[in-house]
């Protein structure tokens, strides 16, 4: 197995929409095996460190004809396909039928294929494993019903939303807490010592296909979580968490296995010391969709080693389109920060084109949207320039900032400093809609006495200035609103 790099870059893609695109483009029908070479290449020439192919399990049937016929999803399909049919409704990636890659796309055969091919190109693949729920008709459900939760004729009658019968036994249909039930699923048991097992095999399978797994709504395993969840009914708490065992028991023969938690409700710390690799950074994300500068500043306090296990996004198939939630200058300013933070960084199919609909998951393709051009550019600039190997292996720091006492707008400004050897880059961002002044001190004590010469990669404007000034008082800054600059700083 290729080693996972520090800091990865990930490129998310919804399998099944891409090859139907790829199909219609080349006018034949593509599956996993047949993408052409070039497809592969355009995404190499990224510079992504790995793929994560979105919803290649065998999607179900019965969970399908549950999506077509939903009323309110059924109120999104029209909105985003205005020609939509039941036939675009291919099911949902997350009601797993069985954990073999769907025919539809090209079986496992076609995924050895797309393996082989981003490996040739040194790109590891990553795929999706859903812990705490299966599809109705999953084969446990009639085989292995000792892993469900199972409830009784009261719960039936009482709570027929979260409750069905199948096979003359009462289940539980799959939840988040906080919502209602996804009633195209069934609740996995967490604390049942079978179904762990069966997660570990499943997992195992699962890894000889691939570098990584995403591991969906995480922190519904946390034994604390699930106890809460479900009560009684969730039986007698396991005497280690489900994370812990089921990681550590994968990684006795697959020890380079990546796996990244989809993690809410500030648990991404609890889930690293269960052996996540990385846990999404929802916090980030907030703060850069709802927060001030501040808010980032104090984010990025948090300790290093936490941060590097960090997965950086504004976007994936879960949230809004990053297009039509920030301006477009915001939206620059936000790619800018998730793509030179420490951590992985995650995009999305569509992000660097500037989509900005949210395509439901049982959707099979998505409307025509019109490229961005301009954003498209921004994002070729700003992937080339992440792939210096100061923001692989260098040094990161928080850089402090001051104002002076007639400008209280030097708060709107967070900076950031990253270095290996003589390579050195600063990343200065505007959080706020007033332009907005500052002195940075980058965190580098080798500065006095020596000239320096910092130029933007993006506008390509150069600066020259003394070390003494960069020490102390600091390198004045002044940006526009949502301006960012991105300095490669180097000794003249």
């Amino acid at each position: 197995m290729t080693p996972w790099p520090r800091n990865p870059i990930i490129y998310e893609i919804n399998t099944w929409v891409w090859l139907h695109e790829l199909s219609q483009r080349h006018e034949r029908s593509i599956k996993l095996a047949t993408v052409p070479p070039e497809e592969w290449d355009g995404i190499t020439r990224l510079g992504v460190d790995a793929v994560w192919l979105m919803g290649v399990w065998e999607r179900s049937p019965v969970g399908t004809q549950i999506a077509r016929q939903h009323e309110d999803l059924q109120t999104e399909y029209q909105r985003v396909l205005a020609d939509f049919s039941p036939e675009d409704v291919v099911g949902s990636p997350y009601c797993v039928h069985r954990y073999v890659v769907d025919e539809y796309l090209g079986g496992t055969a076609g995924l050895a294929a797309a393996r082989e091919a981003l490996a040739e190109r040194n790109i590891l693949l990553m795929l999706d494993f859903v812990p705490n729920h299966v599809a109705l008709d999953h084969p446990w459900v009639f085989e292995h019903p000792e892993y469900l939760i199972q409830g009784d004729g009261d719960d039936l009658a009482e709570r027929p939303g979260e409750f069905f019968e199948a096979d003359g036994k009462i289940f539980a249909h799959g939840r988040d807490p906080y919502f209602p039930p996804w009633t195209d699923t069934v609740q996995l048991s967490a604390f049942s010592p079978r179904l762990r097992q069966a997660a570990i095999d499943t997992l195992r399978k699962i890894t000889d296909q691939c570098d990584g797994v995403r591991c969906d709504m995480a922190m519904l395993l946390i034994n604390r979580v699930f106890e809460q969840t479900w009560g009684h009914r969730a039986g007698e708490r396991a005497a280690s968490e489900f994370w812990w065992q089921v990681i550590k028991a994968v990684r006795e023969k697959h020890h380079g296995f990546l796996f990244m938690a989809e993690a809410y409700w500030d648990m991404e710390w609890e889930l690293q010391q269960q052996g996540f690799d990385y846990c999404y950074d929802k916090r980030l994300y907030d703060c850069l969709v709802h927060e001030t500068a501040e808010a980032i500043r104090q984010d990025l306090r948090a300790d290093l080693i936490y941060q590097e296990k960090l997965v950086r996004f504004i976007e994936n198939h879960d949230e809004l389109r990053a297009a039509s939630i920030f301006g477009p200058q915001r939206l620059r300013a936000a790619a800018v920060t998730i793509a030179t933070l420490p951590g992985a960084k995650l995009f999305h199919q569509g992000q660097f084109e500037g989509r900005q609909v949210k395509l439901p998951v049982q959707l099979g393709r998505r409307p025509s949207e019109q490229v961005t051009q301009d954003l498209q550019t921004f994002y070729r600039t700003l992937l080339e320039a992440i792939k210096a190997p100061v923001f692989r292996d260098g040094e990161w720091r928080l850089c402090e900032l001051t104002g002076w006492p007639d400008n209280a707008g030097y708060t709107n400004l967070v900076a950031w400093c990253w270095r290996k050897g003589d390579e050195r880059r600063l990343i200065v961002v505007n959080f706020s809609d007033l332009s907005a002044q500052a002195r940075i001190r980058p965190l580098w004590d080798d500065l006095d006495g020596r000239a320096w010469r910092l130029t933007d990669v993006f506008s390509g404007d150069v600066y020259d200035r003394t070390g003494v000034e960069m020490s102390d008082p600091g390198l004045y800054v002044g940006l526009e609103a949502w301006g960012f600059h991105f300095l490669r700083v180097e000794e003249e």
